[in-house]
């Protein structure tokens, strides 16, 4: 994508490549799970304690947050000493303040508690098979094992605990934290990963097993913030760094049962802590339905809309290039091919560092109205390329014969022909982005991935389906609107 086409999505999107300066709100990053996105909640209050705007931002896994932490998207997230050193650093320095430094990063000392990575297993069937430590775990080949996928990927997860513990069991599947749980109570796995300040652990009466080896590392609880942020915000990491020591683990443990069973938001569980273990007066307006889906809706469409019209911009030029020049056009519809064949979350992270390097813009919407954009490109580009392909030779020769210019040509004859095949086209890029696009959610854009992801996390059907109804229907009025475009070109003369 060329910096005409970047400039183009900035245009569209309203997004500006500065965001420096300190006028802007403090950034808080939380990953996809109950707990970061409680103690990301906390840091947003807080902030706003210290009179400061503030807004919290879901962004996934620790590489994404790490990325968006360094690369300034973020200003301070929750972290966990041992995926600092295991997963971020790869190491264990002796002095990790000054490791994390030297990429212009602080720590805070830690919020008290620990949230530790251990394997659980439903108590009977521990029983039944003898088990209570990890190593235990060897004599059962056949054992089925469901982790997230952060867990199976990172060196203090399973690629390190199955040589650790010489595990043999190859029955191993990724999937959701909540699901992972759903899937243990119902037997459909046998083992899964847990965090020690789990709800979901004392909810289901779980068996935690003992890591007789001491393959996990501590996990401490604390925030990474920017180096600038103390700089720039100063009265924002002084209210931080009052939780530290404050929280516990039973206190943790409470918080995320209160939101994983009894479907509490997560802001006002915040707020509540706050309130009671600082003294802090804070208060969490609660929105109602029709209020968060203005909300998502308005995201959703400003990822949907400015994609697809850059999309039309360069596809329908494309496809009149691949219609002109046969053996370029091979490479125009094998190039968007290819690109239709990324699948869309990999699409989506990768274009984090690609629009952070264009645009100083990493995370948020312009990723994911740029992955959307290239997602929609192929089914454009192919029909301009089949629609004007398609048009008889015959009616072009006339058209010559008459002493119209190649561009008159185009122009009046040919892409008037050509348009019912190029609609289609926008029309099914059109309803893929809908539909794509919230998976933008991973990243911080919104949309009606927002509340989707969130009921996956809590296991709320209702708040799954607030994100999942809208975008179907989003889909269908799409649809329809384009079949009466179509129509209405078909009945022109």
């Amino acid at each position: 994508m060329t910096r005409l086409a970047i400039a183009a999505l900035v245009l569209l999107t309203g997004c500006s490549p500065d965001r420096a300066g300190s006028a802007r709100p403090v950034a808080v990053g939380s990953k996809k799970f109950t707990e970061s996105v409680i103690l990301a909640e906390m840091a947003a209050q807080l902030a706003r304690q210290a009179g400061t705007d503030a807004n919290r931002e879901d962004l996934g896994g620790t590489p994404a947050l790490w990325l968006a932490l360094t690369q300034g998207d973020i200003d301070v997230y929750p972290e966990y000493t041992g995926t600092i050193t295991r997963q971020i650093l790869q190491a264990d320095p002796p002095d990790l303040a000054a490791a994390l430094a030297a990429h212009g990063v602080r720590m805070s000392r830690p919020l008290g508690f620990r949230n530790n990575y251990a394997l659980g297993m439903r108590k009977d069937v521990a029983a039944a098979k003898g088990i209570r430590y990890v190593s235990d775990l060897r004599a059962h080949p056949d054992l089925r094992l469901g982790f997230i996928h952060e867990f199976l990927d990172r060196p203090d997860g399973w690629p390190g605990l199955k040589p650790h513990y010489g595990l043999p069991q190859t029955n191993v599947r990724g999937m959701n934290h909540t699901l992972a749980y759903r899937a243990l109570v119902e037997k459909a796995i046998d083992v899964t990963e847990v965090y020690t300040t789990d709800g979901e652990i004392a909810q289901y009466d779980l068996l935690v097993l003992e890591d007789d080896r001491h393959f996990f590392p501590a996990y401490e609880a604390v925030w990474l913030y920017r180096a600038d942020l103390e700089d720039r915000r100063p009265g924002v990491v002084a209210q931080l760094r009052r939780l530290e020591g404050r929280i516990t683990e039973t206190d943790m443990q409470r918080m995320n049962a209160r939101v994983q069973e009894e479907k509490a938001n997560e802001g006002q569980v915040a707020a509540e802590f706050l309130t009671r273990t600082l003294g802090a007066e804070v208060s969490v307006a609660d929105e109602s339905l029709a209020a968060r889906l203005i909300k998502t809706t308005g995201e959703h469409l400003a990822l949907v809309v400015p994609s697809l019209l850059a999309a039309v911009l360069v596809a329908v030029p494309l496809g009149v290039l691949a219609a002109r020049r046969p053996a370029l056009g091979r490479g125009v519809l094998g190039a968007t091919g290819v690109l239709q064949t990324i699948p869309s979350l990999a699409l989506l992270l990768f274009m984090i560092p690609v629009m952070k390097f264009l645009l100083d813009e990493g995370t948020g919407a312009p990723p994911a109205v740029a992955a959307l954009f290239l997602y929609s490109l192929l089914p454009i580009v192919r029909n301009t390329y089949t629609g004007l392909k398609g048009i008889p030779h015959s009616l072009q020769e006339s058209a010559e014969a008459l002493g119209l210019t190649p561009w008159a040509i185009l122009w009046r004859v040919e892409l008037p022909l050509a348009a019912p095949t190029i609609l289609a086209g926008v029309k099914t890029a059109a309803v893929i982005n809908v539909g794509t696009a919230t998976l933008g959610g991973f990243i911080g854009a919104g949309g009606y991935g927002r509340p989707i992801l969130r009921g996956i996390d809590k296991f709320d059907i209702p708040l799954m389906l607030e994100g999942a109804i809208p975008a179907a229907l989003m889909a269908l009025a799409v649809e329809g609107l384009f079949e009466l475009a179509e129509r209405a070109v078909a009945r022109r003369p």
